[in-house]
Formats: C-alpha cells, structure tokens, sequence
C-alpha cells in the first residue's frame, strides 16, 4: 500500500484525473528522471524567476525548489485548485497562483516579475484543443526574457499523434532553438523534453 507524499500524490492525481481528464491530462505523476530532465535550465547561480505551468501534485516543484535553495523567486502556476491548494501547503516558499496559464503575463506583471528566465511546463499539450495550446504559448512567449529558456514534454507514444506534431511546429515557430531530448524509460509513460531558448515573436502556426 503506498504511504506518505509519493503515494498521496498518486492517489490526488487519479482523483483529479477522474474529474478533470482534459485538464489533467495525466493519471500519474511525472518521475524523478522527468523532473530531473526538465528542470536542467535553471542556473545554480543568481536569482533567476522561475516559473512552472501545471505544476499538478509538485513533481518538478521539489526540484526547482532544491535547485534554487532559496535563491530567485518560483512561481508555480496550477488552474486546478485542489493541486494548488495542497502545493500552497506543501511548499510554502513558492508563490502559487490558482489560474489559466494563459494569463501568465498578467500574474508576472503584477509581481513585478516580467520577464521570467526560466519557464518549465507540466501541462498536458496533447489535451488542449488547437486554439487553447496556440494562446498558452504565446503566452510563454510572452513572458520569458530574449535570453531565457523554456522546457516542456510529451509523452514518447504520442510522437506522431496531431497534437503532439501541432506543439512541435507552434514550438518552432516561436523559439530559434527547439532541442529534443533523449527518451526517459522511467517515466510512466515514457517521455522526451523540448529544450527551448531564444523566443521569437509568435507567428501564429496552422491549428491543423
């Protein structure tokens, strides 16, 4: 039987998963290889903003909060209010806000925190309809400095499916450089990050 934060996690993520299947998108959390993977552009120097996009049950929270140890300033953007509410407790030393990752650009700008320079994505592309995914990236876009980096991932199976090629376009279009990582066996299911810098004005991608 699982027990203590790892296991709770699980058990939150298919309660919401069963809720909230479109906006979830995930019926388990993202591993600690995953985490590990796309976390990789956060400096271990200065104080960089640090924001994370679907930050869901705080796979990647505890990492970004390891790497930064208490330098910069992460904020941990969740539009499930029952994820952001446990995140808010578990780990007091990040600002979460409860909203659409389309209104990001506001909720940097009210901190007072425009442009961020790392931006990390948790958010389940695949279930987003065309015009929802094209709005969140721009709003990536948006947000992050010239100089700035922003990762996310897709799940291995889903490679070839049209969301998954639609965020890969959108992707190229917006960021001079798109890396694809390798695939992480560990994960449940397998999956691969985009390593993204040097954000371009959007150019608004076909929705097919």
């Amino acid at each position: 039987m699982n027990s203590g934060p790892a296991g709770h996690s699980r058990i939150s993520f298919l309660l919401e998963f069963a809720r909230h299947p479109m906006t979830v998108g995930a019926v388990t959390p993202s591993s600690a290889a995953l985490a590990h993977a796309i976390t990789t552009p956060i400096p271990h120097t200065g104080d960089p903003i640090v924001v994370e996009l679907g930050a869901g049950t705080g796979a990647f929270t505890r990492v970004i909060q390891r790497l930064l140890d208490g330098r910069g300033h992460h904020i941990a953007v969740e539009s499930n209010e029952q994820f952001a509410r446990r995140l808010a407790a578990r780990f007091p030393g990040v600002d979460v806000v409860a909203v659409s990752a389309q209104h990001l650009p506001d909720v940097l700008a009210r901190r007072g925190h425009l442009p961020a320079d790392v931006i990390v994505s948790g958010l389940p592309w695949a279930a987003f309809p065309p015009a929802k995914q094209r709005d969140v990236l721009a709003a990536v876009v948006g947000s992050l400095s010239r100089e700035g980096a922003f990762t996310t991932f897709a799940y291995a199976h889903l490679r070839w499916a049209a969301p998954a090629r639609r965020l890969r376009r959108s992707l190229e279009a917006s960021f001079e450089e798109v890396v694809v990582g390798r695939t992480i066996w560990a994960n449940l299911p397998p999956a691969f990050v985009y390593h993204c810098r040097r954000p371009t004005e959007i150019s608004s991608p076909p929705l097919t």
